[in-house]
């Protein structure tokens, strides 16, 4: 018997999305291929994938970065004896900060859009590559608020959102027909995660319990999209706290 793969492209911090949704899917017996820019990071994941008897591995990759994307996916697409060809890929890279926006630089502002957008496309394009032709798979990218709305101070972020929120209604409309369920996932609030744990603890601490997005719970909303029959495939999917303002 073999595994079936999922590739998870944007994993940061072991308490992050994309170490939560690799930990899902190889529970559900997936091999997981954990792909991050930092090497201590996605060995960390892997790590603790395989401590609790899951199967993964640790690939380091920038997703802005065409033939690092081009080069990943072919490693997907014949991932070694034992396992198949990527069933589900995952787009979760991203990056998030206020800049108010008379100091937003064009360097600034394309970096963003690189990171937020850019790399979702060519990921998004390269799963549709490899993936349409057999028929079959799930392609699921990680939006935010940003997605649907520019705040004060987050143009740069909300034009790259936006933009990957665009890239992925269009993959849906023209490839879902063909077998390839595309999905945009809207996290709408702050994450209980060791990004915002650090940078605002404060925050943390002031939501209280369920306040804010578990990774946990995200990762599961993710499984859930994967396992969707045919008949009934979601496209977009808005995530937010209970106590979240929307």
């Amino acid at each position: 018997m073999t595994k079936p793969t999922a590739l998870v492209v944007g994993v940061g911090a072991e308490q992050g999305v994309g170490a939560a949704v690799s930990r899902r899917f190889a529970a559900e017996g997936f091999h997981v291929l954990v792909t991050g820019r930092t090497q201590a990071k996605v060995d960390q994941v892997v790590a603790t994938i395989r401590s609790s008897g899951g199967s993964a591995e640790a690939l380091v990759a920038d997703a802005t970065q065409e033939e690092q994307v081009i080069a990943l996916f072919d490693h997907a697409m014949a991932p070694g004896e034992g396992f198949d060809p990527i069933s589900v890929v995952v787009s979760n890279a991203g990056d998030n900060r206020p800049v108010p926006f008379r100091e937003v630089t064009a360097e600034l502002f394309e970096a963003f859009w690189r990171v937020g957008c850019f790399s979702g496309f060519l990921v998004g394009r390269e799963a549709a590559r490899r993936m349409v032709p057999l028929g079959r798979g799930t392609v699921i990218f990680t939006g935010a608020s940003g997605s649907l709305r520019g705040k004060a101070q987050y143009a740069q972020f909300a034009a790259a959102k936006a933009g990957l929120r665009m890239v992925a209604q269009s993959m849906a409309r023209e490839f879902g027909p063909q077998g390839l369920h595309v999905a945009h996932v809207v996290v709408d609030g702050g994450i209980d995660g060791a990004r915002l744990k650090t940078a605002i603890p404060e925050i943390v601490a002031a939501r209280g319990q369920d306040g804010l997005l578990g990774v946990d719970a995200i990762a599961e909303m993710y499984w859930q999209i994967h396992r969707q029959p045919p008949s009934a495939w979601t496209q977009e999917l808005d995530l937010r706290p209970f106590k979240e303002a929307w």
